[in-house]
């Protein structure tokens, strides 16, 4: 059984009220002075969780207090802290992965190398806890899957060590690369760097609640009232609803060809799937005249539709695409590797329901192999395949 979370952010998004809807979602607040005591903070940090009101809504806030806040910490020392932290694996690299990300674009925005990049707001000891702190308690969650809504986009400016800068930050923009925003009157910073750089590592996906069955509802609290909206960040828990399998849109694109020299053919099919398309294939047909020729079908994401429409008409003869809209059932996808000869072989798993429905080895992959042994592409297929069986049962889990 999948467990999903999904995060409404409803009064934006930060480390703080992350930590808080978890707890009142059900995780444990012991974990935290686990996370006190992996890090070694029992004399520089002191956490206060605690029952408040946005609105009309009760929440848990947390804060995170210094005993001597300081200047800030080079990123390498917080990244250091956690590398030798007895955390559980999982919750170490996650966590390794979101601070190191804040280096990378703090270092690119002020043309610092991350490796020497002293952090000033983002430097203390807050922003370790918060990121450990949250990873830990998804972690006892056994959150398998988490989902996040669209973000709220401020606009107006903020006061920080290096002078005034427009929110969100330059630095929270660049975490949310590809995620999705939503404009909005609001004054002040609602998405903080901290709480981007979380969701980042920690987002499977964004946009509406996924199909669940809900178990339990948190309220993290921020730190202030807004007046168009109360600040919290709610969080869903439940178990994801079997269902058939995923229901997406794609779009099929096609041209009548009659006079495509043949050998350019595979050329264009080719350049098909470089733009973005999910499967491109040929069939033949009797066209005006009685002449013989070929449809030329691109199936593709909408957001790639332009871009195999372009490649169309620019490497056939066609002088126009057509274009219609379709939906389509999907298997979840996943991929495995195994062994085979001591060389990685990748398998393609279709799950439905938490079954594995489908295996397939990578044919370029068994080839690879099988021209480096000296044995037949069915030989190592079979053995990729058998291998990958075996494990099948834990591909689904």
């Amino acid at each position: 059984m999948t467990t999903v979370a999904y995060l409404d952010c409803v009064g934006g998004l930060a480390g703080d009220m992350l930590l808080g809807a978890l707890l009142d979602a059900g995780a444990p607040a012991a974990k935290l002075d686990e996370v006190i005591a992996a890090l070694g903070l029992h004399d520089h940090v002191r956490i206060v969780a605690e029952r408040v009101q946005r609105g009309a809504i009760g929440a848990t806030q947390v804060r995170v207090i210094e005993t001597d806040p300081g200047a800030g910490r080079p990123a390498s020392e917080l990244i250091a802290m956690v590398s030798a932290a007895p955390l559980p694996a999982a919750v170490r690299e996650r966590s390794i992965d979101a601070l190191s990300r804040i280096a990378d674009v703090e270092a690119s925005i002020h043309g610092a190398d991350p490796a020497e990049l002293h952090l000033h707001e983002l430097g203390g000891l807050d922003t370790l806890f918060d990121v450990c702190g949250v990873f830990v308690l998804l972690h006892a969650l056994g959150v398998d899957r988490l989902v996040c809504s669209p973000l709220p986009y401020t606009r107006g400016t903020i006061n920080t060590l290096h002078g005034p800068l427009p929110t969100p930050g330059p630095a929270t923009l660049e975490l949310l690369r590809e995620a999705p925003l939503l404009g909005t009157d609001a004054g002040g910073e609602l998405v903080t760097p901290t709480g981007a750089a979380i969701v980042a590592v920690a987002a499977d996906g964004w946009g509406e609640l996924p199909a669940l069955t809900l178990d339990a509802v948190g309220y993290g609290a921020g730190t202030r009232e807004l007046p168009d909206r109360p600040n919290v960040l709610r969080v869903v828990i439940g178990h994801a609803a079997e269902q058939a399998a995923t229901t997406t849109q794609v779009v099929l694109l096609e041209a009548n060809l009659d006079d495509l020299v043949p050998e350019l053919i595979p050329d264009a099919v080719q350049r098909c799937s470089e733009a973005g398309a999910l499967d491109v294939w040929t069939a033949p047909v009797q066209m005006k005249k009685g002449r013989p020729g070929i449809v030329v079908s691109a199936l593709a994401r909408p957001g790639d539709e332009r871009a195999v429409a372009a490649a169309l008409l620019e490497h056939t003869s066609t002088l126009g695409v057509r274009v219609s809209t379709l939906h389509r059932y999907e298997l979840e996808r996943r991929t495995v590797e195994v062994e085979v000869e001591g060389r990685p072989i990748r398998i393609k798993v279709g799950v439905l329901d938490g079954r594995v429905v489908n295996v397939a080895p990578e044919h370029d992959d068994c080839a690879a192999v099988a021209a480096a042994t000296g044995r037949s592409v069915k030989q190592i297929w079979a053995e990729a395949l058998a291998a990958a069986m075996r494990e099948a049962r834990d591909v689904a889990r």
